[in-house]
């Protein structure tokens, strides 16, 4: 991996030795905050040194960062739900991270940077989606949703594959988050007049729609 470069995001600059990605041939950029963590650069976040963590939750929607030092499972499952690349323990090695920081960079670059959801412009980069020139703000999982009902086109995809491919879950759970999230998503896009995009099938599971339905998707249940 000689030649890539890293953001080390942490309020000291100083690399743990265990984390110094040097050792693999890394260079690196320090951001000691989340306003001065380049967008361009795939980072590790020092989550030991966030000591006030929701200074650097602004960065959970990006996928190209990996946290370290995070030793609660429940705060790394949290941190991995708001769409954080990944997130380990404080007992990983330089080498296994830097392996895993570059999965994140080179898929990451391997995907498309846009697609397009009917007129919403959906942004891999920022993880949100805009139309007419303004964000809709969505949650990374409202994006997720409508990222991967854009990748089919059209198509019906199951709730089990959307659980799958968007929540990383083999096994349905017994919880209605799926039907929430898309409530909420087209609450977002109903701001715009957009609400009919996320339709509903008549077989189960969602798709996107290709042009607005005769029955508003208000009307749908989820």
């Amino acid at each position: 991996m000689r030649g890539a470069t890293f953001a080390w995001l942490s309020t000291s600059p100083a690399v743990p030795v265990r984390w110094d990605l040097g050792h693999a041939g890394w260079s690196m950029e320090h951001a000691p905050d989340a306003a001065s963590a380049s967008a361009a650069l795939p980072g590790v976040l020092d989550w030991r040194a966030a000591s006030r963590p929701r200074d650097w939750h602004e960065l959970a929607g990006r996928n190209r960062i990996v946290a370290v030092g995070v030793d609660s499972p429940r705060e790394r499952a949290r941190l991995l739900d708001a769409g954080l690349g990944d997130a380990l323990s404080s007992h990983v090695a330089f080498v296994e991270l830097g392996v895993r920081l570059a999965r994140l960079r080179h898929g990451e670059s391997s995907l498309p940077r846009s697609l397009r959801a009917g007129p919403v412009t959906l942004d891999l980069f920022h993880r949100d989606g805009r139309l007419d020139g303004r964000w809709l703000g969505l949650h990374p999982r409202e994006f997720g949703l409508l990222w991967r009902l854009a990748e089919a086109r059209g198509m019906p995809i199951t709730r089990r594959q959307l659980l799958r491919d968007v929540w990383r879950i083999e096994h349905p759970p017994e919880t209605n988050s799926l039907a929430v999230h898309v409530s909420r998503l087209r609450a977002k896009l109903a701001v715009s007049a957009c609400s009919w995009l996320v339709e509903t099938h008549p077989q189960g599971g969602y798709r996107l729609a290709a042009r607005p339905a005769a029955i508003p998707c208000e009307a749908q249940c989820a």
